[in-house]
């Protein structure tokens, strides 16, 4: 089963909104429905998750990179991604 944040929500429509992403403004329509169909599972953001999101010692400062990293930990999932830091905060990086 592969799990999708919410927080990828999150960023693709804050990515469509500054002009960054212009592709994904269809996704961003019907991102809940896109992800069913997939056959994904989404991940809510909880409480905890944005605690530990806040708590998270470092320099990193991308917050949809804390939450992703937040979410993993918490959830003991591993996280597709190209960015290396997150293998500095123990999660499986897988890419």
């Amino acid at each position: 089963m592969l799990i999708v944040s919410a927080a990828s929500s999150w960023e693709i429509a804050t990515k469509v909104r500054l002009g960054k992403l212009p592709i994904g403004a269809d996704l961003v329509s019907d991102f809940s429905g896109q992800i069913e169909r997939e056959g994904f599972e989404l991940l809510a953001i909880s409480a905890e998750h944005g605690i530990r999101a806040g708590l998270l010692p470092g320099p990193h400062k991308d917050p949809f990179d804390r939450m992703l990293i937040a979410q993993s930990q918490a959830e003991h999932t591993p996280i597709i991604s190209n960015e290396a830091v997150f293998e500095s905060y123990g999660v499986r990086r897988v890419w």
